[in-house]
């Protein structure tokens, strides 16, 4: 069995879509990262996207775990012309609507869909599943790149999905068996 603990990134305070911006981590509650350190396993090998949010959360927890190379197959959705905006600055409103309420293959201009999103970031983890069996990992992510994997191992429909609240510094373990997925927690804040 291989258990992934998947830990969003610090705050950006950021009002827009942030996707593949590379905006720092407010990692400033020294207390709730200390938690977080404290919860997750020491033995675990950790990696993070390549964003520096992602980079700077996962040194904060490194100290004694085997770091892996950053992997860019992790970075959040690319929201494309989106980027940085809020919905009343999208210059297409049914466009921004039809991609929240129909997410698939639906992709903000110059952007990426649900789906490559889902597929870039399941390949990744299949890798790290396969490279280091048996492991516990510890993978600093973001919102999108956790959601496509809580819905690969419960097979929620997106739309769903897209509810559920995960929390800046909050870890959601998923175990990987032979057999399948099993959901351990989700949205924990140590």
């Amino acid at each position: 069995m291989t258990r992934l603990f998947w830990v969003r990134h610090g705050p950006t305070h950021a009002t827009g879509l942030v996707g593949w911006s590379d905006l720092p981590a407010d990692l400033s509650d020294t207390a709730q990262i200390a938690r977080l350190d404290a919860h997750l396993p020491y033995e675990a090998r950790l990696v993070s996207s390549d964003l520096s949010r992602a980079v700077t959360t996962a040194d904060a927890i490194a100290p004694n775990r085997t770091r892996l190379p950053h992997d860019r197959d992790l970075r959040e959705m690319h929201f494309g012309d989106w980027e940085l905006k809020t919905p009343d600055q999208i210059d297409d409103p049914d466009h921004y609507t039809a991609f929240w309420d129909a997410p698939g293959d639906i992709r903000p201009p110059s952007g990426e869909s649900w789906h490559a999103l889902c597929t870039r970031v399941s390949d990744a983890t299949d890798r790290l599943i396969a490279d280091h069996p048996g492991s516990d990992l510890i993978i600093v992510a973001h919102l999108g790149v956790i959601l496509s994997q809580l819905q690969r191992a419960t097979g929620q429909p997106t739309a769903d999905l897209f509810a559920q609240r995960l929390d800046n510094l909050s870890v959601t373990e998923l175990h990987h068996r032979p057999h399948g997925w099993h959901v351990e927690r989700i949205n924990h804040r140590p």
